[in-house]
């Protein structure tokens, strides 16, 4: 029986088997050898032989210094949302007097505002404002210390959080100071005037 030595011209095997973040229908990765190929002559300014073309290299230290001056219109487009950002960071929203709830755990934050409602989870956040809201239920566990508020949207989704209280006193804490925020800011719908002629 032979066994070959060195390098195999096969190529190398595929599948959740051999890779672990194998997709399946997705191309597997180019090896060193070919990317460098392919990187070469596909390069802009080369020729199909992989050479490099001379106006590409002239026109390269041209390029640099245009961008060192900041002439380039990518340049100047960066600098005006830099501009932009640092005015809106400057000029903080003005917050009405009005009730705030907020409520948290290690995990999850709730946050009710004029502004609208703002569930956190771990690293991910989803915030409605008051017009997106249909509804928002509070319910509480029967045994434990979980308290779970849900947004409902008028599209019929929901989304529920969980937070841990530190005791079941907090519920009624919780409780009150959420159905202020929702008398304060939530509009929904149900009042109608009292006079209808």
């Amino acid at each position: 029986m032979e066994q070959r030595i060195g390098s195999s011209s096969s190529k190398p095997l595929e599948g959740a088997g051999f890779d672990p973040a194998f997709i399946p229908g997705l191309t597997a990765p180019a090896t060193g050898r070919e990317e460098d190929a392919k990187d070469t002559k596909d390069a802009p300014g080369t020729d199909g032989d992989g050479t490099v073309a001379d106006a590409a290299t002239e026109a390269a230290p041209e390029a640099e210094e245009s961008e060192k001056q900041g002439d380039s219109p990518a340049a100047e487009a960066a600098e005006a949302v830099e501009a932009a950002e640092e005015s809106e960071d400057d000029e903080p929203e003005p917050a009405p007097d009005g009730p705030v709830f907020e409520a948290s755990d290690r995990r999850a934050a709730l946050v009710a505002d004029h502004r609208g409602v703002r569930l956190r989870l771990d690293d991910q956040e989803c915030e409605f404002r008051w017009d997106e809201i249909g509804a928002v239920e509070t319910e509480t566990a029967r045994f434990g210390k979980r308290y779970t508020v849900t947004v409902h949207t008028p599209d019929r989704r929901w989304y529920p959080l969980e937070i841990d209280a530190d005791s079941r006193r907090r519920f009624a804490e919780w409780d009150a100071a959420l159905d202020e925020v929702l008398d304060a800011y939530f509009d929904d719908g149900a009042e109608e005037p009292a006079d209808r002629a």
